[in-house]
């Protein structure tokens, strides 16, 4: 069964991104061996993406000049991108630049998906438009030691106790991973 997963890193302040959209203060604290991103998108079908994080990925991964690495890291699933314009693409990579409501769209991805999961990997409006169509099914963050005053909000969105669900916490290093399950309200 396809499930929409929100899976992110965020500050303990609530943020994913600082105000430059720079992750770089998600990497000075090292993770110490528990990086399971291969077996995390093993069960990853298709991922989605908005403008701003796909830019991201691409000046941070370098894989418009070296497009070999983009099967290194995503292999061969597609990537739907929100955004308004047209972005580059990687030569040979499944990316499909898409406007509108996520319900116009959530058809299309899930079919993408093809049985598995759909991993929203940022940004926190987009995921919000997910769970405000009832299409989000688990919200997956990894708590960073760090305070952000300002930068992309993790999930902007006001979402009450009542559809959360907590399924797992654990201590990894200097980090917390969380794993909560989200009680979808009727899809639109």
């Amino acid at each position: 069964m396809t499930r929409t997963v929100y899976r992110t890193a965020t500050s303990f302040t609530g943020h994913i991104a600082d105000e430059q959209n720079s992750l770089d203060w998600l990497f000075a604290t090292p993770q110490h061996g528990y990086d399971d991103h291969e077996l995390f998108i093993s069960d990853v079908g298709v991922i989605v993406a908005g403008s701003t994080t796909y830019e991201w990925l691409l000046r941070e991964t370098n894989v418009l000049a070296q497009p070999h690495k983009w099967q290194q890291y995503y292999g061969a699933r597609p990537m739907f991108v929100f955004t308004s314009r047209e972005l580059p693409r990687p030569t040979g990579a499944d990316v499909r630049c898409v406007h509108g409501s996520t319900a116009d769209h959530l058809p299309a991805i899930r079919a993408a998906a093809d049985g598995k999961d759909v991993w929203i990997t940022g940004g926190g409006d987009l995921a919000g438009q997910f769970l405000d169509v009832g299409a989000l099914d688990k919200i997956v963050m990894t708590v960073a030691p760090v305070a952000l005053a300002s930068g992309a909000p993790l999930l902007p969105r006001r979402v009450e106790a009542d559809r959360l669900n907590l399924h797992s916490v654990e201590q990894r290093g200097q980090f917390v991973h969380i794993v909560y399950t989200v009680d979808r309200e009727q899809e639109q």
